[in-house]
């Protein structure tokens, strides 16, 4: 399957993933698959040590990973919470940690180190980025806001938003959708939906629904589809391969191939090709 699709959609290169807060903390990361068939190139940015450390312990040979602390290029401090998860340029919000007490211990700051952020905008190391995975708690709006040149070329972004926030002086959803459809992506689907109990939790043991309160959630943005001629034919290529392995989005898959398809990019027969190949994954009766 993996050399049928690149064959099928005939890149120039491979696809550029940036991950930035790339703290291996949440299992593997949505590009796991395609990096490690080689399909795509990673830089990851990481201002922990420790994680850093561990990073470029396990690092491949298409993956490089950076110290920088990436924001609005200004000083500032990055937080040490008892729990790395939990470290941030922002300050833990203590009205919301009332409210959900039992995010308490892990987001004690235990430390504070000054550090100064870099402008995605700056890195002149970065050429060509497809796709940006961000989760750098709470900060996420300064590096869109100061990545508009960079971004310019990447079709997707994986991002963490928060409907209640929980550090001081962090944007909300409303503010970060704002900034992303002005950039020319749309909401495309949810990879992770996260809840909490607001305290006193009076729920009793015996109670099976889970917590109510939309917290947070990670949130896929792609280039926007419906107006396509704003995409290049090698932006379009990348988005077909990131919908495929990273999303598992077939039908956006499709739709870019389609487009690919009018412009006399892919063969004709594109589609065709490509549902054969998704047939040809599904798990035969008796296996």
């Amino acid at each position: 399957m993996t050399s049928s699709l690149i064959e099928l959609i005939g890149p120039a290169r491979r696809t550029h993933i940036v991950d930035i807060g790339a703290n291996p903390i949440d299992g593997e990361p949505p590009y796991h698959a395609m990096l490690q068939a080689g399909l795509c190139r990673l830089t990851g940015f990481e201002p922990q040590a420790e994680a850093l450390a561990r990073l470029e312990a396990a690092k491949g040979a298409n993956e490089a990973y950076l110290p920088h602390a990436i924001g609005d290029g200004g000083e500032a401090y990055l937080n040490l919470c008892a729990y790395s998860g939990w470290t941030s340029l922002l300050t833990p919000r203590q009205a919301a940690l009332e409210v959900f007490a039992p995010f308490k211990p892990n987001a004690e700051v235990i430390g504070r180190i000054p550090v100064r952020t870099t402008r995605l905008d700056d890195l002149e190391v970065l050429e060509d980025i497809d796709m940006l995975k961000i989760d750098v708690q709470g900060a996420e709006l300064a590096v869109f806001r100061h990545g508009r040149q960079k971004l310019r070329s990447a079709v997707a972004i994986q991002t963490e938003i928060s409907f209640i926030t929980l550090y001081d002086d962090q944007p909300g959803f409303g503010e970060i959708d704002i900034e992303l459809r002005a950039q020319g992506f749309v909401p495309h689907s949810f990879k992770a939906v996260k809840f909490g109990a607001m305290t006193p939790d009076i729920r009793p043991a015996s109670w099976t629904p889970p917590a109510s309160q939309l917290l947070e959630a990670d949130l896929i943005y792609v280039r926007d589809f419906v107006d396509p001629d704003a995409m290049t034919t090698e932006q379009l290529k990348h988005l077909a391969l990131l919908a495929h392995y990273c999303f598992g989005s077939v039908d956006l898959c499709g739709r870019c191939l389609d487009l690919l398809r009018r412009r006399g990019a892919v063969p004709a027969g594109a589609l065709a090709r490509y549902t054969a190949l998704l047939d040809a994954l599904r798990p035969q009766p008796g296996i």
